[in-house]
């Protein structure tokens, strides 16, 4: 049985309400969050919402017409309009996923600075099934794959701070130096891996470290790659063969497995020196440094980008954790004036690393090698899953898809 769809303006299926201005100096450290639209901004000691809203992000730096759900037990900034449905008419959830297929960025006013007002909300169509049954299907469907996808990207971020943990306790706060200087064993760890660390410290050029490690350079670790963009009035340099790596492509990740720009081989053949194997780790330089990433195909960067291709002898783990660490102090600091801000090759190849054995660092390479594993595959899994909700969100949001009565899926 197909569901009757019917048009309506958005003004008769929900209420929309500004969002609260709050002052930073209103807000705490702890308590019940206040979202933004952008994200968390603080914390008050009541909440303005029980329950999950739907909103739509009215102004601000970039994400102006974004629809999203804030938390539960939350207030609301005037950044954005919190979207009230009337449930007798569409679901909360259904409308969520009915405005995210409608392209409510298209309402974005103002040149200065975007924003949506309610009058344009008001009268934007949006198209429903009566049945709510069915609206509650669909939403079913999407949300689904959704969880699936956060669920699988919660799980890399805890798999990568456990990596990230065990780096900054052996090559950072050198934990087990400390426990053998006192005597202890290291605490989980074994006899044979707790013998390839020193009991006592030596002075250094970076100050105090484990004896026998010593002050390297980046170059230390592999070939060091600038990247180069290929002529792009040649039209034939671009394509589906050899992914292109850019600083979009690495924020928020720490292995690549897709990017928005691929070389054909015609491209990636005028300049086979900037060829990147599996495994190179690409550095962001110009523009927003500090962003730290692994390749997973054999890739190519811009020149925004250098990228070094470890000595197998430092495993595939240790320098990529040993460049995220220094790409976390860069960004912390921010780009103006840090050591990455337009940073050339010859200065990046110079800055000073740490550097432990070969033995130690293989070791770490076969303790955490496995979580990266694991985390490579969750991201391409959760991007094979955007994909497809994002395929099947307008289809089914515009009744071109359509459910039976079974809650089986079938097309016209």
């Amino acid at each position: 049985m197909r569901s009757e769809w019917k048009n309506f303006y958005l003004e008769n299926l929900a209420s929309f309400k500004y969002g609260k201005f709050l002052a930073k100096s209103q807000l705490n450290d702890s308590g019940f969050p206040v979202f933004s639209g952008y994200g968390v901004v603080g914390y008050l000691p009541t909440f303005q919402f029980a329950d999950q809203q739907l909103i739509i992000v009215c102004r601000g730096e970039g994400g102006t017409g974004d629809v999203k759900m804030s938390p539960s037990e939350c207030s609301i900034t005037n950044l954005s309009i919190v979207v009230s449905p009337d449930e007798k008419i569409v679901s909360r959830k259904f409308l969520y996923w009915a405005l995210k297929a409608s392209d409510t960025h298209r309402l974005r006013t103002g040149s200065a600075q975007a924003q949506i007002v309610i009058g344009s909300l008001e009268k934007l169509n949006i198209s429903i099934p009566v049945n709510r049954s069915q609206q509650d299907e669909i939403a079913r469907i999407l949300d689904s794959l959704n969880d699936r996808v956060t669920l699988l990207r919660e799980t890399n971020t805890t798999l990568e701070a456990i990596a990230q943990a065990l780096f900054k306790s052996w090559f950072v706060d050198f934990d087990p130096v400390h426990a053998k200087m006192q005597g202890r064993a290291p605490e989980g760890m074994d006899e044979t891996t707790a013998a390839l660390f020193p009991d006592s410290f030596e002075e250094s050029a970076l100050g105090v470290v484990p004896k026998g490690w010593r002050v390297g350079i980046i170059s230390d670790l592999g070939e060091v790659i600038c990247g180069k963009t290929p002529p792009t009035s040649k039209p034939e340099n671009y394509g589906d063969d050899v992914p292109f790596i850019t600083i979009p492509d690495m924020h928020n990740q720490l292995v690549v497995t897709n990017t928005g720009r691929s070389l054909s081989m015609t491209g990636a053949n005028s300049q086979k020196k900037k060829n990147l194997p599996t495994g190179s780790i690409c550095v962001s330089c110009i523009a927003t440094p500090g962003l730290v990433v692994r390749v997973t195909r054999k890739s190519q960067t811009n020149q925004q980008i250098n990228s070094v291709v470890p000595l197998p002898d430092w495993g595939k783990s240790f320098p990529l954790f040993l460049l995220r660490r220094i790409g976390d102090a860069v960004r912390s600091a921010g780009s103006g004036g840090s050591v990455f801000h337009n940073l050339s090759k010859s200065g990046f190849e110079a800055i000073s690393v740490l550097l432990t054995s070969y033995e130690l660092a293989q070791k770490f390479d076969e303790l955490v090698e496995p979580l990266i594993v694991r985390i490579e595959a969750n991201q391409q899994q959760a991007a094979n899953l955007a994909a497809t909700r994002d395929v099947l969100l307008p289809r089914l949001i515009s009744g071109r898809l359509h459910l039976d009565s079974m809650g089986a899926v079938d097309g016209c």
